[in-house]
């Protein structure tokens, strides 16, 4: 079959801003007023703010009361956001995705020369950090965004103290949940920063297994809006946000994917919300009967374009013969439909071995390709537009199995091996081997090195970008969960969340 003819449907639906409940069988489902349905495409649809969402800081006012009282745990299409809580210049970005930009590429650009790693600061917040941190700047200094598993959304300074915290409700006991492992699991996807409306954006997953979109003042912690976001007719208890969030073309990018042990019914979502959290949602599913998750910690990227880039996990087909179902792939996206996508010639086999290109984020060249490997140990070199369809010969290069995000600086990509961070050099469509050093992890590029983290020990190294030597190297005191990654401020400092709840503030020169 030709890959036009391939390429399925796209699976398009509007996801109400009002609050989805969750059946006892685990379906999410429309929410029902008075006994009466609300119909699919109400223009009424807008965010709310939770009555339940506490702050413990002065500085974090919670909404008012007569905001918070027109909401409730139900809340109805009609329910508003909380008004604007400051209209004073918005922090600048510095540091405001996933690996530093929507194309993750994490590269910090231009930053001071890391001439050695020191532990300058470390914070104790209230669970596990799995999300990478975020940095700001404002009138005070380097503002750090960080994100727990008991659904806290922090805001600290270099020295470690808390400007801020924000208590979005009650994460989801592990234990309750079919299959996965993280316990509890609250906000685990990458919170993401918009410079223009000043509002940090997170997911948070809730007891009673529900996903929620909330949108907070990044100088305050103060709520701004809340909306579910688990797209209708989706399973939440086997459906996990561990993707980072996406900011692109006033739409914030939240992708799903399944539970470690690929239990349930889950399918791969992902889903577009306006910044101001109201209108219908965007949603595209991948077609396949079950799995094909969008799970990588780099979560989706973007172009110059606007264009969004998923890499997509195994699928429920392994049939060869069989349809293709647009699992193991790459897919191109305006909006909810396919541009362009890309999936190996062996996507059954590597669906039935489990070996698909869904474990690390694509990544934006500013060639004009996409970068991403995966589990098959192979890395592809694809164009933006075009793909390469199902089975197209693209550029590839056998390298190692590969987990987590990769980081792209001046013709050469760090990849983030299981058997350590491997430097390979892009020229044209050639792809070359440069170095291989020992830590593991996803690195980043700035100051002259190349950072990553040993999750197991929790030591963050500095190597040469050159040769892989290590520059220096740093005990954080605590280790990193598997896929932790760290984030650069522009003054001279690293950041990086651990296992056991600590952000550490490492200066670099």
């Amino acid at each position: 079959m030709s890959p036009k003819r391939a390429l399925p449907t796209v699976v398009a639906c509007l996801l109400l801003a009002a609050a989805c409940t969750t059946t006892k069988s685990g379906h999410s489902s429309l929410p029902v007023t008075s006994g009466v349905p609300v119909p699919v495409a109400s223009a009424s649809a807008g965010a709310s703010s939770p009555a339940n969402v506490s702050s413990t800081a002065a500085s974090s006012a919670v909404p008012s009361p007569s905001a918070a009282a027109s909401t409730s745990a139900s809340a109805s299409p009609s329910a508003s956001a909380s008004p604007s809580p400051t209209a004073a210049a918005h922090p600048a970005a510095i540091w405001p995705t996933y690996h530093h930009d929507a194309a993750r590429t994490g590269n910090a650009g231009t930053v001071p020369a890391v001439a050695g790693l020191k532990v300058a600061a470390t914070a104790s917040l209230d669970a596990a950090v799995y999300a990478s941190p975020l940095v700001l700047r404002d009138a005070k200094g380097d503002l750090i965004i960080a994100a727990s598993e008991n659904n806290t959304l922090y805001g600290l300074r270099n020295n470690g103290a808390v400007v801020w915290s924000r208590h979005i409700g009650t994460p989801v006991n592990g234990s309750t949940l079919p299959c996965g492992n993280i316990d509890p699991t609250g906000i685990t996807g990458t919170p993401v920063y918009d410079p223009a409306s000043g509002l940090v954006f997170a997911v948070a997953f809730l007891t009673g297994d529900k996903h929620v979109l909330v949108a907070v003042n990044a100088e305050t912690g103060a709520l701004a809006w809340t909306r579910p976001v688990d797209p209708p007719g989706s399973h939440p208890n086997v459906e996990q946000q561990r993707g980072a969030l996406l900011l692109s073309g006033g739409l914030v990018w939240v992708a799903y994917g399944g539970l470690d042990g690929d239990c349930g019914p889950y399918h791969g979502y992902v889903v577009g919300i306006a910044t101001s959290g109201q209108g219908t949602a965007s949603i595209y599913q991948v077609p396949s009967s079950r799995e094909a998750g969008i799970w990588t910690p780099a979560g989706p990227a973007a172009d110059a374009a606007g264009h969004v880039y998923v890499s997509v996990g195994n699928g429920a087909e392994t049939d060869g013969n069989a349809k293709y179902d647009m699992s193991d792939s790459v897919i191109e996206l305006n909006g909810t439909s396919v541009v362009s996508f890309f999936a190996p010639a062996s996507w059954a086999s590597e669906n039935a071995a489990d070996l698909d290109l869904g474990t690390t984020g694509p990544v934006i060249l500013p060639t004009g390709q996409v970068f991403v490997a995966g589990k098959n140990g192979n890395a592809y070199l694809l164009k933006q537009g075009a793909l390469g369809g199902l089975g197209g010969k693209v550029p590839t290069i056998a390298i190692c199995t590969a987990f987590g995000g990769a980081a792209y600086t001046t013709g050469t990509i760090y990849i983030p091996c299981t058997n350590g961070v491997r430097a390979v050099h892009i020229a044209g469509s050639t792809m070359t081997p440069v170095w291989h050093a020992s830590p593991a992890g996803s690195p980043i590029s700035g100051g002259g090195v190349v950072l990553t983290v040993a999750p197991s020990a929790g030591v963050l190294y500095a190597l040469d970008p050159t040769t892989g030597a290590v520059k220096s190297k740093v005990s954080l005191g605590d280790p990193t969960t598997r896929f932790a990654t760290p984030a650069m401020s522009a003054d001279g400092f690293a950041y990086v969340g651990t296992q056991h709840g600590k952000l550490v503030i490492v200066a670099t020169a």
